[in-house]
């Protein structure tokens, strides 16, 4: 399994970036899962008084939401990302908002100056609303997802290792 994680600011082009990765590595015949980390404190996955919270409230140490279309596995506290990647078994997983893992990293930004405030040892590649600004920033390219997609996904394929050469 090869993870790397795609970041930057709201608005930047992370979400369009990774959209555009999923089906092109898809095309490329790899399975592909993701891992969206969300930045807002009041964000919640259970909703106060949902019977799945009454479980919890109850005393139940883990608590699955099963529907006919879909089943969620509710863990009441924010897992380290090593464990959350054992549930995982594909080929490519693209983690989004994750800055905490040193794993290749894709920076999305609007601006040189979100590049600035961002950048990290771990980038490999700006993408994002940037990419239609600048086509490199130092030693770094900036490839547009939505109009160069094959390129980006073949950095990728060239930069990324499997996952136990990471640590999280």
């Amino acid at each position: 399994m090869k993870v790397f994680s795609v970041y930057g600011y709201s608005k930047s082009g992370k979400t369009t970036t990774i959209e555009m990765l999923i089906r092109e590595l898809k095309r490329r015949g790899y399975s592909v899962g993701t891992v969206k980390e969300i930045h807002f404190e009041d964000f919640r996955m259970d909703v106060e008084g949902s019977n799945t919270d009454r479980h919890y409230r109850a005393g139940a140490e883990l608590v699955t939401a099963r529907g006919l279309y879909e089943t969620n596995i509710l863990f009441r506290e924010k897992l380290p990302i090593s464990d959350i990647l054992k549930y995982y078994t594909q080929d490519y997983v693209i983690l989004e908002g994750v800055t905490d893992c040193n794993v290749p990293k894709i920076l999305c930004a609007s601006s040189v100056e979100d590049v600035v405030k961002r950048m990290s040892p771990s980038v490999f590649v700006l993408s994002g609303v940037i990419s239609n600004e600048i086509s490199k920033y130092e030693k770094l390219p900036a490839i547009n997802a939505v109009k160069d997609i094959e390129k980006l996904a073949d950095l990728v394929e060239q930069t990324v290792k499997d996952w136990e050469f990471y640590e999280c």
